[in-house]
């Protein structure tokens, strides 16, 4: 299978196809091998518009969600990002290649280190990885231009608002476990948020003192 060709024909179809317009988050998707991210058996599949298991019951985003996501941020190119869920680490391997840094958190230690050998593979250095609860975000890594947070979550938990700098946005998916609704939050001020609803969708739970019980 020509990996290239199938990135391409995924840009085309179901990002630009769908809405996407910012060229740094195209080119990014572009070139960053969405394949090596998941498990040999599913390689075939890396291209199509659907999430994909990695393991621990955890999954890798629909292309489409991650463009949408990574779009929302209004990225130019010299922000400090923070990821709550590095995952299978292509999220944060997007980002690599659009800011300065990214700082990804993952609560699975088998998924840090999967997540930071393919990264490391690919030449994303930019990427500093922490195994923790991240809903408590990364205080002093903080303030971060942007924070995208990969899983579903029961409400915004306040530390990423504190840690969010003025002018900068949060990209969160919050509801009940089953349904979320995708919502980019602004901080305006340092006392005031503008919130925006982006999209329905359905991430795995958010987990964490903030968040879900691992329990649900």
């Amino acid at each position: 299978m020509d990996y290239v060709i199938a990135r391409r024909r995924m840009v085309e179809r179901e990002l630009q196809g769908r809405g996407i317009r910012d060229e740094r988050v195209l080119e990014a998707m572009r070139q960053i091998p969405r394949h090596l991210f998941v498990e040999e058996a599913l390689q075939g599949r890396a291209y199509g518009d659907s999430p994909l298991p990695i393991g621990e019951k955890q999954t890798i985003s629909q292309p489409y969600i991650v463009a949408l996501m990574t779009a929302a941020l209004e990225l130019k190119g010299h922000e400090r990002i923070l990821e709550i869920g590095t995952g299978s680490g292509y999220q944060a391997a997007v980002l690599a290649r659009i800011v300065s840094r990214v700082f990804t958190i993952e609560r699975f230690p088998s998924l840090a280190r999967r997540a930071r050998r393919i990264l490391d593979q690919i030449g994303c250095t930019n990427v500093n990885i922490k195994v923790t609860d991240g809903t408590l975000g990364w205080e002093e890594a903080a303030p971060f231009d942007g924070i995208i947070v990969t899983a579903g979550a029961p409400s915004i938990p306040s530390k990423y608002v504190e840690q969010l700098c003025v002018g900068a946005h949060l990209v969160i998916p919050i509801g009940p476990q089953d349904s979320q609704v995708l919502m980019r939050i602004t901080r305006t001020s340092q006392n005031e948020c503008r919130q925006e609803r982006l999209a329905d969708c359905r991430f795995v739970p958010l987990v964490g003192r903030f968040g879900w019980t691992q329990g649900g």
